[in-house]
């Protein structure tokens, strides 16, 4: 029997093809009906639930007792009205039956503020749903039919269950929430159970085999998920999913995006954006324009159309995976989510319930990815609206392939400036070949896979540069500057001149820094600084040492333990260990025992909830609580050779009891390996506990390292990880140098080196001032190691001091920054 839904207003029905948005014409939402209306009041379609009601209350959604999902959208653009001319009648979850008035709004005022009123009404759902009869082009009454619907049935799926349903509750250690990675993780996940696994947050909730449907679910940093399990494996599904879902996936182990910085003053002729990666470029404008590829509506036939997205799909995945093979661990990282996609369930589904309607294959595939699109964009989560370019991606390579349309522009000449409204990922790996200058996008974000892209190429890029980028030209000349967070089009000579002295003299400053990677590092008056590297792999130590390392100041021991379901045996531990050693032969390495808990934890620990997880369980505390966890690693730390070679640094220590008991542990495990030469202990400086008592850390302690991405949030009561505040947790900080400066004031007393091993180690501006502090040891990020080592060289001690000394003085961190770019260009 057909499901009739009735019009919702009176007015003219319409072909959703006439409405003037893609979005709806282009049945992105899902398929139905346009009205225009002729009255003031949105009356209940049929008997149902209210799902939502928009702040604005120009939209509502319900659902109706047999499962349809509607939605009315009153206007086009009317979200921006703000509810202006909006009167809501119910509130979500309110029970409606047909005819109940949902919504009265001011027709005059808001058909004069919108762009129209036209009003679609869309079967959301329409996989489950086939419109087989509809009203249009007529006018049409309140509660008379506009819509026959007739549900379409689902190959039932072959797995025993008894109708119990097991449930628990995890809170969310995902940085960025659940986002592709980790998403196609959880997907991996449930597909080797054979029962039903969903994800539920809130009134919302995911099938777990779906990464498109838990992106939809906008989870965030610290939210209560629930897991549902359902089936006869259904216990096992639900450990396993609580235990990767209780971890951080290796997501807090990757080096944090900075704040994106943009440009605070233009000048005549310059285009502001965000920076997505920076560096300097100039060379001609090639425009990069996303072609529009047509897809017919109409199928051949449903077997025909079938295998035609089968084969697609299967090539467009070939690609991927080659991809995957050959590129950097950035592009197969990005790549990697891609493929997730490709394979995504609720896609194929969605697309195959499209084809048996009698829909071309392309019109199918395109009308599932943008009903996944839409509910990204519903979320309201910014950091997923910038995945909506992902599934784009993987919608028009599909497209490319079943309609024969030639990809996208696929290369640029050498030293060319994309610029493009968007770019998608996989195009920015195609362009890469040709070794652009650099990117400007209208639009985009710092932490879209693009930007993570260009960052992982060194490729300058800004985005989010809005319309006026449209007068980039092809061919003109321009000026892209990712330090200021700026453009020039078609510069002049004399601007054309000066920047491409600026790109010369860094390229200068850089190749001469290069050439002398390899020779100590000393001031220019002969103070011995040594420059070291952070690791997190064997690939980073060769990198290290060919960037002229000195050795390693934090080998981050995580890469080991995160993203697994167990904990690396001993015999694994050593070998990484020993790889990163003989990777920088006779120089220090200097591990940092397992840093987790927190906003790093681990799937195979069990972590209490915590109210507060960065002042709860974390690093040696951990440790500590998992004695035979920590005698595994050190044993492994132990039996490196050469012996020595290794030394072992404490993280998160906050009193000398956690020296002793790790120093007393050590001792024991040397007598046991029979191991007589004694091997150094170390301690970060993290916590303001640890920097006011370095000199009784130190008594106990080979030596101290300050890591200041811990220690800034500490001092500053913020935390890094909150984007409310992440932006003013500046490590240059006045609070923060001074914390720095006693550290090093206490260590120097007690005979012991101090060295610098957080994230400030790698700000070219910073430097001068932490050897004017008084660190002796600089541990970066490899390829700033052969820059940071020149830059010391071109100092004296008593400059750097006097320097350390101003900005000891300094009220801001923003008035310290200001001092060191000065300090910079007057030694340059």
């Amino acid at each position: 029997m057909a499901l009739i839904i009735t019009s919702p207003l009176r007015g003219w029905a319409a072909p959703l093809d006439s409405v003037p948005d893609p979005v709806f014409a282009e049945r992105m939402m899902g398929d139905g009906v346009a009205i225009h209306p002729l009255d003031d009041t949105v009356c209940a379609p049929c008997d149902g639930v209210i799902v939502t009601l928009h702040d604005s209350a120009h939209a509502v959604s319900l659902r109706s007792d047999e499962g349809v999902e509607l939605l009315i959208h009153v206007g086009l653009e009317t979200v921006a009205l703000n509810g202006r001319g909006f009167t809501p009648l119910v509130a979500a979850g309110a029970r409606v039956l047909r005819g109940d008035p949902l919504i009265r709004f001011d027709l005059d005022a808001v058909a004069l503020a919108a762009v129209s009123l036209i009003t679609p009404v869309v079967v959301t759902n329409a996989e489950a749903f086939t419109i087989t009869r509809r009203t249009i082009d007529r006018a049409v009454g309140a509660c008379e039919e506009l819509m026959a619907l007739e549900p379409v049935a689902q190959a039932p799926r072959r797995w025993s269950d008894d109708g119990t349903v097991i449930a628990q509750t995890v809170t969310l250690r995902l940085p960025h929430g659940i986002h592709a990675r980790p998403a196609a993780r959880i997907a991996e996940c449930a597909r080797g159970f054979a029962g039903d696994v969903h994800l539920v947050l809130g009134d919302r909730r995911g099938d777990a085999r779906s990464p498109v449907a838990l992106l939809a679910l906008g989870t965030r940093l610290g939210d209560s998920v629930v897991i549902e399990a359902r089936g006869d494996d259904a216990e096992h599904a639900l450990a396993a999913m609580v235990a990767l879902l209780e971890s951080d996936m290796g997501e807090s182990a990757a080096v944090a995006t900075p704040a994106p910085l943009a440009a605070t003053s233009l000048e005549p002729g310059q285009i502001g954006g965000v920076i997505a990666s920076p560096g300097l470029a100039m060379g001609p404008v090639v425009r990069i324009d996303r072609s529009a590829i047509a897809v017919q509506r109409e199928g051949a036939g449903v077997t025909v159309e079938r295998e035609a997205l089968a084969a697609a799909l299967v090539e467009v995945g070939a690609g991927i995976a080659a991809r995957i093979a050959t590129g950097s661990s950035q592009v197969a990282a990005v790549m990697s989510a891609h493929l997730a996609l490709l394979d995504d369930p609720g896609l194929a589904s969605a697309a195959d319930a499209r084809i048996a309607e009698g829909t071309s294959a392309g019109f199918a595939w395109r009308g599932a990815v943008h009903d996944q699109i839409d509910i990204l964009r519903a979320t309201g989560n910014a950091h997923l609206a910038e995945r909506i370019d992902d599934l784009i991606d993987i919608e028009r390579q599909v497209l490319a392939v079943l309609t024969g349309t030639p990809a996208d522009a696929d290369a640029a000449p050498p030293g060319a400036i994309l610029v493009a409204d968007d770019l998608l990922p996989s195009q920015l790996v195609t362009l890469a070949a040709s070794r652009p200058a650099g990117l400007c996008l209208a639009r985009g974000g710092p932490t879209s896979h693009v930007a993570i892209l260009c960052a992982g190429m060194g490729l300058p890029a800004l985005v989010a540069m809005g319309d006026a980028l449209d007068a980039a030209q092809g061919g003109t000349t321009l000026l892209l500057d990712a330090e200021a967070g700026c453009a020039t089009i078609a510069p002049n000579e004399a601007d054309s001149t000066a920047f491409a002295a600026r790109i010369a003299a860094r390229d200068v400053r850089r190749n001469a820094a290069r050439s002398n990677a390899a020779e100590p590092c000393h001031t220019a008056d002969g103070v011995r600084i040594e420059l070291f590297a952070n690791l997190g792999s064997v690939e980073d130590a060769v990198a290290a040492a060919a960037q002229g390392a000195e050795g390693s100041g934090l080998v981050r021991s995580e890469f080991l333990f995160l993203g697994r379901d167990s904990a690396p045996s001993e015999d694994e531990q050593h070998a990484a260990y020993q790889g990163i050693a003989e990777a920088l032969p006779g120089l220090p390495v200097i591990v940092r025992l397992l840093d987790i808990g927190g906003d790093k934890p681990a799937a195979y620990l069990p972590f209490a909830a915590e109210e507060n997880p960065a002042l709860g369980q974390r690093g040696i505390r951990v440790g500590l609580a998992h004695p035979e966890l920590l005698a595994t690693q050190l044993r492994a730390i132990l039996r490196v050779r050469p012996i020595g070679q290794c030394r072992i640094m404490l993280p998160m220590v906050a009193s000398v009891a956690e020296v002793r008991a790790v120093r007393a542990l050590t001792d024991r495990l040397r007598g046991e390996l029979g191991i007589a030469d004694p091997v150094e202990i170390g301690v970060m400086v993290e916590t303001p506990a640890a920097a006011i008592t370095a000199d009784l850390l130190a008594a106990e302690a080979d030596f101290l390292s300050i890591g200041t991405n811990d220690l800034s949030q500490y001092v500053l009561a913020m935390d890094r990880g909150n984007p409310a505040v992440a932006a003013q947790v500046d490590p240059l900080h006045p609070a923060v140098l001074r914390m720095i400066a006693e550290t090093c004031r206490r260590g120097a007393g007690a005979g012991r080196w101090v060295g610098v091993c957080g994230g400030l180690a790698s700000d070219p501006l910073a430097v001068p001032i932490l050897i004017g502090l008084g660190a002796t040891e600089l541990s970066a990020v490899p390829g700033f190691v052969a820059e940071a080592k020149a830059i010391v060289r071109a100092l004296t001690l008593a400059q750097a001091q006097a320097h350390a000394r101003a900005a000891l003085d300094c009220t801001s961190a923003a008035e310290v920054r200001a001092l060191a770019r000065a300090f910079a260009e007057s030694h340059t």
